[in-house]
């Protein structure tokens, strides 16, 4: 029984000391988090190169999220980037098992009656894959929602839930929230699970306590479908992320009281930084 556990990104400055090699950062971070986010994809695709290296950096059961690149998601909505998608694909193929699942993360100006075309396209990715969305239907018009559903669990994909619901709650008290703010979607908190393998996104607070206490209701879903036999996948995000390769790793040990039979996270060299908590 496995949970994965990552944040946005694999390099911060704030955690330099933990990744010491500086050409092995990914190597490092992976000392840590099981899983990262790859939303660098999105603005451009990496070289086939790039990405052997981040193969040789990480075990098998390292799970990366890819995003799929804006040239095929918001420039093209889905239509006529075949020849973009196809050559993501190939510079992507040497993650082999790691790459866990495509990431389509869609504007929020991509509704309802545009399911068509993110069918067509879920029918042609390889593997895994999973579906971001931040058009306010799909949140607060139950049919909408169901007949994403459909478009989605029907090709045995999952439906990523971004819960910012404690990144908006009060006021905004740092400059790095008021950025967060600013870029993030403000949605409902959605905790439903189509598949065996559930990817969540939760956004906390500079706060590290406003952080824990928002991320109870994901520490309770998380353990529940671990027990039903899934195998999910949660990233932390605080808004400037400084905080959170520890914080991941602390959602993670919260869950594991709770489902003691998942597998402990390995124990990265020691550091003589260890005090965030």
């Amino acid at each position: 029984m496995r949970l994965h556990v990552g944040c946005a990104m694999w390099t911060h400055t704030a955690w330099r000391e933990y990744q010491p090699i500086a050409s092995e950062r990914l190597r490092g971070y992976a000392e840590w988090c099981n899983a990262v986010e790859g939303n660098t994809t999105f603005y451009a695709t990496p070289a086939r190169k790039t990405v052997e290296s981040w193969a040789t950096q990480t075990g098998p059961d390292f799970r990366f999220i890819l995003k799929v690149p804006k040239t095929v998601t918001h420039e093209r909505r889905l239509n006529g980037a075949e020849a973009e998608l196809r050559a993501f694909l190939d510079a992507v193929e040497p993650l082999g098992p790691r790459l866990h699942a495509l990431w389509v993360q869609l504007p929020a100006s991509f509704g309802p009656n545009d399911l068509g075309a993110l069918a067509r396209l879920l029918r042609t990715l390889p593997g895994r894959s999973a579906v971001e969305v931040r058009h306010p239907a799909f949140f607060q018009d139950e049919y909408a929602a169901q007949q994403l559903e459909r478009a989605v669990a029907g090709v045995g994909a999952e439906w990523i839930p971004f819960d910012t619901t404690v990144l908006f709650e009060g006021a905004a008290t740092s400059a790095a929230e008021y950025e967060a703010r600013s870029k993030k979607p403000r949605v409902p908190r959605r905790t439903r699970a189509l598949t065996e393998y559930p990817i969540v996104r939760y956004h906390g607070r500079d706060d590290t306590d406003r952080t824990v206490a928002g991320w109870q209701p994901w520490v309770e879903v998380t353990a529940a479908w671990l027990r039903e036999g899934r195998s999910p996948t949660v990233f932390i995000h605080t808004p400037d992320n400084a905080s959170s390769l520890l914080l991941a790793r602390r959602f993670h040990e919260e869950v594991r009281a709770r489902v003691p039979e998942v597998t402990a996270l390995p124990e990265p060299a020691p550091t003589e930084s260890m005090t965030l908590f």
